[in-house]
């Protein structure tokens, strides 16, 4: 594990350049998932321990939808994508009114049906995500299947520290809000991406930015 309190303010900030930057990658791939215009607000970004993901979230028993993937290759990591239920549920009615044409309400549609399109989101955010860092670093990947899981955001992330902590013990914490076109006013929907890079990967990523 990279201790994060040895990490030097030029490579901290490195670090969430590449978070910014992939974080407007995947919504401009949501965009066109979703045939709307989407501008995201200004994305936080955080390189903490994996075992402190709780105290940057709000509410531990709120209930989330979360797509979970895996990447091999050159820059091996972990990638979750995390939303509120309301909001997950606003993306899957988006998603599927863009692809038949008319309006579904979420409880009309069947389970297996709300989570392939949340799959679907999820992993249209993530590997365009992954897209640009991969840019960045010079490196290519295969991603895995994307997993769903409805549940309370303790339990989700207690289950992202106790599986893909075996892998990597530092994350990159992406939080950021998404205006969409065609929403009432001030209706944001909410983003949280955690990448958990192996340890070679972040050494790989921080060596090509120039900052090891």
């Amino acid at each position: 594990m990279a201790d994060i309190e040895l990490f030097n303010a030029l490579q901290l900030d490195a670090i969430r350049e590449v978070g910014n930057i992939g974080t407007g990658n995947a919504a401009t791939a949501l965009s066109g998932l979703l045939s709307r215009m989407i501008q995201m607000d200004v994305p936080k970004v955080e390189l903490v321990s994996i075992y402190e993901l709780g105290e940057h979230y709000g509410d531990p028993m709120q209930i989330v939808g979360a797509v979970f993937v895996r990447s091999t290759g050159g820059f091996g990591c972990s990638l979750i994508f995390i939303q509120n239920e309301d909001d997950a549920d606003l993306m899957v009615e988006l998603l599927l009114k863009q692809q038949f044409g008319t309006y579904i309400p979420v409880n009309e549609i069947p389970e297996e049906m709300k989570d392939s399109a949340l799959s679907e989101v999820g992993n249209i955010v993530l590997s365009s995500f992954l897209n640009a860092i991969n840019l960045l670093v010079g490196t290519h990947h295969q991603i895995s299947v994307p997993g769903v899981a409805h549940d309370m955001l303790s339990s989700i992330l207690d289950v992202v520290a106790s599986i893909y902590g075996q892998m990597g013990e530092t994350a990159l914490l992406v939080n950021t809000e998404l205006r969409v076109e065609g929403l009432d006013a001030g209706r944001k929907i909410s983003g949280h991406i955690i990448l958990i890079p192996d340890p070679d990967a972040l050494e790989l990523l921080l060596t090509r930015l120039k900052v090891m």
